[in-house]
């Protein structure tokens, strides 16, 4: 985006911009600004950007260099992310999608898994192909998978664009009670404000 379309932007052309690890975050913009590559940035998937990224023990910073042992330890043990495509295998079941990413983390057990899956779809969804569920049901499983690894951060990239208010309210409460369990910081994108977290920063993109 040209300088002009981001004037007035708290995060883009700002010296810095600091996330810190406890708090909420909601970056909100209208569609096409930039909130996907935002979280593609921190993620360390896109480099398509002047200035740096940092994570430090306490933030992630717009500037310095991102400190990380490797790609794999960022994406298993710092970092969460519910990408806004997805990224569901489509022939594997949800229960499956989910046990695929747990794999590489053993962070939660089956029995875990089905609980959450279980708390979020109707009954018997959870062993059928992604590709037969419903978009929605399909962010819910995103979200789940998205929560089955240790995160000093949780990226969500507009995770409610496609679930009812009672859904999106029990992911809600799924996510933040991840979050406070491990006292990680949230940062979620949307087009508008939404309530369904109790956010402490709202920053326009």
């Amino acid at each position: 985006m040209s300088e002009s379309e981001v004037a007035g932007s708290d995060i883009y052309l700002q010296p810095s911009v600091f996330f810190e690890q406890g708090r909420s975050y909601l970056v909100r913009a209208r569609s096409g600004h930039g909130k996907t590559s935002l979280l593609n940035f921190i993620y360390g998937i896109s480099g398509q950007y002047d200035g740096e990224v940092v994570l430090t023990e306490n933030a992630a910073c717009s500037r310095g260099a991102f400190c990380r042992s490797t790609e794999n330890d960022l994406r298993t043990r710092v970092l969460g992310y519910m990408f806004q495509d997805l990224c569901l295998f489509p022939e594997l079941t949800a229960m499956e999608n989910v046990q695929l990413k747990n794999r590489l983390t053993g962070f939660k057990s089956d029995a875990e898994i089905e609980a959450m899956l279980d708390a979020l779809l109707p009954e018997g969804k959870k062993h059928q192909p992604v590709a037969t569920l419903s978009l929605g049901q399909r962010q819910r499983v995103a979200a789940v998978r998205a929560l089955c690894q240790p995160f000093k951060f949780i990226l969500m990239d507009e995770p409610f664009s496609h679930i009812d208010s009672e859904n999106a309210r029990c992911v809600a409460d799924m996510v933040m009670g991840e979050v406070g369990r491990q006292g990680a910081g949230l940062i979620v994108t949307a087009l508008d404000a939404i309530d369904y977290f109790p956010f402490d920063v709202t920053y326009n993109l």
